[in-house]
């Protein structure tokens, strides 16, 4: 791991349950830079992540390097669902926190909440999705990628490999950020493209919704899964159902890593979610510390990049620090 980045870990000392969690069953806590002396800022980082989903360990991950490194005290919530999500953002209104980091995979259901942190004059940026409804909303920055952009990239891709028929599986019924994605495949592929709708949150109905449809079209010779997670499931998938489908997903973990590797998956797209938590913490502090504003009223883009066998080792190595 980067001397920094240790650095940076070991001043972060402090986790404790915060209250006023989630109806929908999310959590969160609170993490403190040490310091002595005057209060810190506080940030709340509020997103749509769902149980198991190990991409936004890496996001918390930079949300919490940014805290530790600008003194700020930093409470991370989260909420799947959007009605639960935009509760736990009018909470962090109601106790007047400095600032507020967030997701808007569901913009419509999140607007009045935004409008609602507008109204008390406290600072909101979004990062990871609702690109194309930020700005609209009073937000003042944005950081993460312009998912029709990284569809179209993987379109073009599976026409380069040769691809005929790829399936897009989509875990998060209703997120605006995946919807694109699979239009963006459609755009750039010359083949056929189809979408498939799955409960990310249970790996085996993943699982078996892939196989059903392996099963009754046998033509499907690639299948693009939308979170690292949905990647092994498909892959157990490929195998039940006797398909040569190959698998590529968007994002990596471990397994995914490793299945990059091996030979497995062939690619990833990777969206550098450590940097959009830590991008987004910072750009608080110095919104509230020096009334900067990050990226002159565009997108502040944090990917996509390819994660293939020309590059693995490295991100291999980093995977094991923690921060990708």
């Amino acid at each position: 791991m980067d001397k920094r980045i240790r650095a940076i870990a070991r001043t972060a000392v402090v986790v404790v349950a915060l209250a006023g969690c989630t109806s929908g069953g999310g959590g969160g806590t609170t993490t403190s830079a040490t310091s002595g002396g005057s209060p810190r800022a506080t940030i709340a980082f509020v997103t749509h992540q769902a149980p198991g989903d190990t991409f936004w360990d890496l996001v918390r991950r930079g949300a919490e390097a940014a805290a530790a490194k600008d003194d700020i005290d930093l409470q991370y919530s989260h909420d799947p669902d959007a009605a639960g999500q935009a509760n736990l953002v009018r909470s962090a209104v109601d106790a007047k926190v400095a600032g507020i980091a967030v997701t808007l995979a569901v913009p419509g259901v999140m607007a009045p909440a935004i409008q609602f942190a507008n109204a008390a004059k406290i600072p909101v940026v979004a990062l990871n999705s609702g690109i194309a409804d930020w700005k609209a909303m009073g937000v003042l920055e944005y950081f993460g990628q312009d998912e029709l952009i990284a569809g179209e990239a993987v379109g073009e891709r599976f026409s380069h490999e040769g691809a005929h028929n790829a399936l897009c599986v989509i875990h998060e019924p209703g997120h605006v950020g995946l919807e694109a994605r699979c239009a963006g495949v459609a755009k750039g592929f010359n083949g056929n493209t189809q979408k498939l709708y799955v409960n990310g949150v249970d790996k085996s109905t993943v699982k078996a919704a892939v196989i059903a449809k392996l099963h009754q079209d046998f033509s499907i010779d690639r299948i693009l899964t939308l979170g690292a997670p949905m990647a092994s499931a498909a892959l157990e998938a490929v195998g039940e159902a006797n398909s040569y489908a190959r698998v590529d997903t968007f994002d990596t973990n471990s397994a995914v890593v490793d299945a990059i590797k091996n030979g497995m998956i062939d690619w990833a797209i990777d969206q550098q979610p450590f940097l959009q938590g830590y991008l987004a913490v910072d750009s608080l502090w110095l919104y509230l510390t020096n009334g900067n504003v990050i990226g002159g009223g565009v997108p502040t883009l944090t990917g996509p990049s390819f994660v293939d066998e020309t590059n693995i080792d490295t991100v291999a190595d980093l995977a094991e620090a923690g921060t990708r």
